[in-house]
């Protein structure tokens, strides 16, 4: 296989292929197991396909969580090529863009998929399609006799994911993360913690969030099974997690909220639960307490990270009076950077600064080569000491032992369950539709479920569902706010900037309003 290939993502796999017992299971679906060796074989299988018809570009993969989804993964990264998440319940509009930006040339799509791809070539899209599940006229043939022995090694400097998240100038940022990258982040996780294969993971996030890789790749390399949780599954946690078997848990601190509505953290009620981790959004202590009197057996950690520094670069392990004592605003500490990582704090005006308070900067080996549009990166990236450092836009304070808390951000950003978004974005496509919107300021306010996205516009008054429904042809639900408020005028501070202080307090008063109300 050469010998680059266990530096290589699909290296993880490879591993878990000849550490999984007979016949053990790389994934779990629903009541079905697929097994190491039949995931490896569709891939192959599928990787060969691809490069019979000339496909040696990034691959796209166009599925909701199944074999296809799966399968697809791993067949790209066979190929030697980086995989592509897409999402089938994004905009067409939206998919048909991150397509075109990665120079997707060919994508992996289930029955869903298939769907789409009429919309996405109306919009643009010019590359091959692999069907496996029935294919369609001008579908790149699936055949057996053209699998590889074996999957393809590259340089660990080689794309390995092309991720998206949100843009400030209306189109989502393209970010590339190497084998190399990868290599490095597994490298630290697997002398953290003792997964093997006996474990199973939860697999909550959608592929196309960087914390998915987490999920598939732990569990991967360790010969373990990754089990999405379908949204029946969040109904009856305990009784999912046990059918299951599973003993790694990992989602956004949103789930705990969720868990709890449902009624899922009685004392006791996840005793299988080994290791959970949580991800996307500030963790607070009240959450974790109450996550542990549901999973006792379970030790807990706080990850951080954004995707620009490969899914996650900081950890902190719960230890109830410890941490409590370290929480700021009750939020759970991030804990320490990485092995092998530096970081600066930088003040308002950007200076580099040994104060205890500023903004994270981090360089090392998990720091992203780049945006796919270079012109993303200004603003994002400072040069120090002849080394590149990537600006996180968090607010950090440094505690005592060398780690980290998290105070807040400091630019137009926001995480909602997970989903990293910038506010202009939401501004941008409001602007876009037209028809009487003059002005438009979107701001993140704290509720009970979360941060919530609040927009408040100028012009003519519209019925908030219209503005809900025009915003969803561009944007993915999770970026889509809820409550809209028409004011006469957007107000000014002393600048002559839209004050958003006084906006994000005053959409406070409004959710509390309307709180109390209900």
């Amino acid at each position: 296989m050469g010998e680059d290939i266990d530096r290589n993502l699909h290296g993880r796999f490879l591993r878990g292929l000849a550490a999984a017992p007979h016949g053990g299971a790389a994934l779990r679906l629903g009541d079905r197991a697929v097994s190491f060796a039949e995931l490896h074989e569709t891939a192959l299988v599928w990787a060969g396909s691809l490069l019979r018809a000339g496909v040696t570009g990034p691959v796209g993969v166009l599925a909701e969580k199944g074999t296809t989804a799966y399968a697809g993964v791993l067949a790209a990264l066979y190929t030697g090529g980086p995989v592509v998440p897409l999402h089938v319940d994004f905009p067409p509009e939206r998919t048909a863009r991150m397509a075109a930006a990665a120079g997707v040339t060919a994508v992996i799509a289930d029955a869903r998929g298939a769907g789409l791809l009429p919309e996405l070539r109306e919009r643009g899209y010019r590359g091959e399609a692999l069907l496996p599940r029935g294919g369609g006229e001008g579908a790149i043939p699936v055949a057996a006799a053209h699998a590889p022995a074996e999957p393809r090694a590259v340089p660990p400097g080689a794309p390995a994911y092309t991720l998206f998240t949100s843009g400030s100038t209306g189109r989502p940022k393209g970010v590339v993360l190497t084998h190399a990258n990868l290599c490095h982040y597994f490298g630290v996780l697997d002398g953290r913690y003792d997964f093997g294969p006996d474990d199973a993971f939860s697999q909550t996030f959608d592929l196309t969030f960087d914390c998915g890789i987490f999920d598939l790749f732990c569990a991967w390399g360790a010969g373990a099974a990754a089990v999405p949780v379908p949204p029946r599954g969040h109904a009856d946690l305990p009784a999912f997690l046990e059918r299951h078997r599973v003993t790694v848990w990992f989602s956004t601190p949103s789930g705990i909220t969720l868990a709890r509505r449902l009624g899922a953290l009685r004392p006791g009620a996840l005793p299988g639960l080994r290791w959970s981790f949580f991800a996307g959004e500030a963790l607070r202590c009240a959450d974790v307490e109450d996550w542990t009197r549901a999973a006792p057996y379970s030790a807990v950690e706080n990850l951080y990270g954004p995707t620009e520094l490969t899914v996650t670069i900081t950890g902190h392990r719960w230890l109830p009076d410890r941490s409590a004592a370290l929480a700021v605003n009750g939020v759970v500490p991030i804990g320490s950077v990485h092995p092998g990582h530096e970081i600066l704090l930088v003040t308002e005006d950007g200076r580099v600064t040994d104060a205890e308070e500023g903004e994270l900067c981090v360089t090392g080996p998990q720091l992203t080569p780049g945006y796919l549009d270079p012109a993303d990166g200004a603003g994002r990236f400072l040069r120090h000491a002849g080394r590149t450092w990537y600006r996180t836009g968090d607010r950090v304070r440094r505690l005592p032992g060398g780690e980290l808390c998290y105070l807040g951000r400091r630019d137009a950003q926001v995480q909602v369950q997970g989903w990293r978004v910038e506010l202009a974005e939401i501004e941008h496509a409001l602007l876009a539709v037209g028809d009487g919107v003059a002005e438009a300021a979107a701001v993140g306010v704290e509720g009970a479920a979360g941060t919530e996205l609040v927009v408040f516009y100028t012009g003519e008054a519209r019925p908030p569902v219209e503005l809900a429904n025009r915003l969803r042809r561009t944007l993915p639900d999770g970026m889509v706010p809820k409550r809209y408020h028409h004011l006469g005028e957007l107000p000014l501070n002393a600048n002559r900037k839209v004050d958003r202080k006084a906006l994000t307090e005053r959409a406070g008063e409004l959710l509390r309003a309307d709180n109390n109300w209900s």
